[in-house]
């Protein structure tokens, strides 16, 4: 059996729209299958109005210890370098590069955070 928000991760679909077209709360996994092999109107026009370029959800791992989560990626959200969770915090993460500032993101799912390392520029403070 699967929620209702893991059959819209797996239909790539965001959850108020899994529960605008009436998905119920619990499915078996033959019924999204089914769902995906043969897509009613509204989750082929979903599909098709894709552009690419922000995916619905995004599937993040710690660096550290491979937490997994599925979430909806925020609009502020950069690249990630590295993530990690509450667990253990930053002090397992490789070293920042010379000539790189580190950047964190609090707030990325619901238990982690998240990473940049951008190059340093000229005349800042970075070490």
């Amino acid at each position: 059996m699967l929620t209702r928000r893991d059959a819209a991760i797996a239909l790539d679909i965001p959850l108020e729209m899994a529960k605008r077209h009436g998905l119920p709360a619990r499915m078996q996994e033959a019924d999204v299958d089914d769902l995906r092999a043969n897509p009613p109107a509204w989750l082929a026009q979903s599909q098709a109005n894709r552009t690419g370029k922000r995916p619905v959800w995004l599937h993040l791992t710690c660096t550290v210890c491979g937490f997994t989560e599925a979430v909806r990626p925020k609009k502020w959200w950069p690249d990630f370098d590295y993530l990690y969770c509450a667990d253990h915090g930053d002090r397992l993460l490789p070293a920042v590069a010379p000539l790189h500032v580190r950047c964190e993101y609090p707030g990325v799912g619901t238990r982690l955070t998240g990473v940049v390392d951008e190059p340093s520029r000229p005349g800042s403070s970075a070490p």
